[in-house]
């Protein structure tokens, strides 16, 4: 039986509890599964995401730290987003996960909030809150050396060495809406401002460090399926070969090819330059290998880390990335082809504790803004704000965490932003989160995960760009509307339950559901099959769904797209002429769904063992007849 750390900020105490029955685990698993269980059981929908009232959960899964599973080495925070209003996970990896597991906890909630900054020391089954106010106002680098300086005389300076911090920067500590959380200096829990649900808990910090080995139910059948994994993953192009060298930038101009790389806030799907952000560059140019290879993700054969240095002024640094996602928001989404540019505001935004999707998307709203005339010159304090200023890119990045200026309105995010000054529709969002880096014109069934995501503006919740356009694990054809529900709806339930395990989604680019479930099963001692993989799955994304109902009436009129995606043609290149015809694959979508409007049926919910949901909705008159 694993255990909960539940911290009380409010009253400075810290208790520790069994995890749930084994029936709710089978249910709902770990990492995501179970963190929107807790919430659904213990915090109000419709609470203020930055109120005490609000809890922030880090969970680990079942697969967390176990020897010989491949990528392994993930944790995820739950709580409600202050970006979208919604129930809203986000996934990190690094070495953190891994060491809360071996420090004796698959999970800790927080609840209330602290009068004065504090951080969280986990040690071998042991848990204090300690004071942080020297902390507060640090970079999460300064931040994670200071903790393990001030810790080196509790526990020795080469144990203090090994310790792992996630924490949060200047942007968290002032409720930025799209700060994050960064463990190990450059791993983020990215999306969703979960940040700034730290922020306003004072809560600066969570550095742990352990030595307990995870229990295994069955260590010769974990051994079997992990050594199938693992000659899967090295059998698999993309695991073996891709991206080990070239990382997720690997995708720039295979994107850019298919024409669907988001370019000047979407107006196109092409970017000339592409080429000059590109993974190929990164590693030809920027990477430094050696301390790449120190950045790998715990237990990970995959090794997709990239760690660079700057050393040209004006921008000089070194950090971790750029990811794909990086340098298509601050690159190509603001029509930025200075890579070096790109990589140092990649650096500010793990420093400051910035989403590194929303940060470029917000900005990429306000270079159109601009262009608009809509933004009076003085709120810019002299800044040139236009499409491909690379030092405008790197200083809106960090107005942005210090709320200075214009970026006390970039630091709302693109929907709050565009609507504040007279220009909703160009906010190129889903449920007030900032899309990512594909144009769904070119991916009809892309178009349809980002609108129907829980979560908000997602590529995580269903990957439809895998058999779309990469051919895994077959091509489908792209603008094709039909058949694309049932393919949305597997990868979203498979995701759920993949994130509640938890596992890093590269892995399904070699492997799906009957090898986590054996995975699974071989840890547990469970025997869970495919298909009740998938029933987990889909339990998890019903119960987000109930949440959002209650939260603010989630329904079909939330299930939508931009404006732009919908009636404006793709200009040029390889999918020019599209639109994304949403309206023919919704009511698909909802028909393999079992919901009416974007809501869960009843029968649906009792068919998933969540009555006490649908219960809940009736009473509330949310229920759909």
């Amino acid at each position: 039986m694993g255990r909960v750390l539940r911290v009380n900020l409010s009253e400075g105490r810290v208790r520790i509890e069994d995890l749930p029955s084994e029936d709710v685990l089978r249910k709902w698993v770990g990492g995501r599964g179970l963190g929107v269980y807790y919430m659904l059981k213990e915090v109000n929908p419709r609470v203020d995401p930055l109120s005490p009232e609000n809890k922030a959960i880090v969970a680990t899964g079942p697969l967390t730290g176990v020897t010989g599973i491949p990528s392994s080495g993930r944790w995820c925070s739950v709580t409600k987003s202050p970006l979208t209003n919604t129930i809203h996970d986000s996934h990190s990896g690094g070495k953190f996960g891994p060491e809360l597991k071996f420090a004796g906890f698959d999970m800790v909630i927080v609840e209330g909030a602290s009068e004065k900054p504090v951080y969280l020391w986990i040690y071998d089954g042991k848990a204090e809150l300690r004071d942080a106010k020297h902390l507060w106002g640090k970079d999460t680098h300064s931040t994670t050396d200071m903790i393990r300086e001030e810790l080196a005389p509790v526990v020795g300076s080469d144990e203090a060495r090994e310790i792992k911090v996630a924490c949060i920067g200047p942007a968290g500590e002032n409720l930025v809406r799209i700060a994050c959380i960064i463990n190990d200096k450059n791993r983020a829990a990215g999306r969703g401002g979960h940040g700034a649900v730290w922020g306003s808990k004072k809560l600066k910090a969570i550095a742990v460090r352990g030595h307990m080995k995870p229990r295994v139910a069955n260590e010769e059948r974990l051994e079997e399926v992990a050594l199938k994994s693992m000659d899967i993953i090295k059998k698999s192009p993309v695991t073996s070969q891709t991206l080990p060298k070239y990382g997720t930038a690997a995708l720039v101009n295979v994107i850019n090819a298919h024409g669907i790389f988001p370019t000047r806030n979407f107006r196109t799907g092409v970017f000339p330059e592409a080429s000059m952000i590109s993974g190929e560059r990164i590693a030809d140019e920027i990477m430094d290998w050696k301390m790449a290879e120190e950045e790998v993700c715990w237990g990970c054969e995959i090794k997709c880390a990239r760690y660079t240095r700057l050393v040209k002024p004006p921008f000089t640094g070194e950090g971790g990335g750029p990811e794909y996602e990086t340098v298509w928001a601050l690159g190509a989404d603001t029509g930025t082809s200075d890579l070096y540019a790109v990589t140092k505001a990649n650096y500010l935004c793990n420093e400051l504790g910035l989403d590194t999707i929303s940060m470029g998307a917000t900005i990429a709203t306000l270079m159109e803004l601009v262009s608009l005339g809509k933004v009076p010159k003085e709120k810019l304090r002299g800044l040139k704000v236009e499409w491909g200023n690379g030092e405008a890119l790197v200083e809106l990045t960090w107005r942005t965490a210090y709320r200075s200026g214009i970026g006390d309105d970039l630091a709302e995010g693109a929907a709050r932003l565009a609507k504040k000054y007279g220009a909703p529709e160009i906010a190129m969002v889903v449920r007030n989160q900032e899309l990512p880096a594909y144009d769904p014109r070119g991916a009809q069934g892309h178009g349809l995960a980002y609108a129907t995501s829980n979560r908000g503006g997602c590529h995580l919740r269903a990957y439809m760009i895998a058999p779309e356009v990469i051919g895994i694990p077959q091509l489908l054809n792209r603008f094709e509307t039909k058949g694309k529900a049932a393919w949305v709806k597997e990868f979203q339930d498979v995701f759920a339950a993949l994130d509640s395990l938890v596992v890093c989604k590269f892995v399904s680019f070699a492997y799906w559901a009957d090898v986590l479930a054996e995975q699974l099963s071989a840890v547990t001692g469970w025997n869970v099959t495919a298909d009740e993989f998938r029933k987990i799955g889909e339990r998890i994304y019903n119960a987000e769904r109930v949440f959002n109902i209650l939260a603010f009436g989630d329904g079909e009129e939330y299930d939508t797209l931009p404006k732009r995606l919908l009636e404006e043609p793709m200009p040029e290149g390889p999918a020019k002429g599209h639109v994304v015809k949403l309206s023919e694959m919704l009511p698909e979508y909802y028909s393999v769904r079992g919901w009416v409007r974007g809501r869960p049926t009843r029968a649906k919910l009792e068919e998933l063992d969540l009555k006490w949901l649908a219960d809940r909705l009736e009473k509330e008159g949310l229920l759909p007849a």
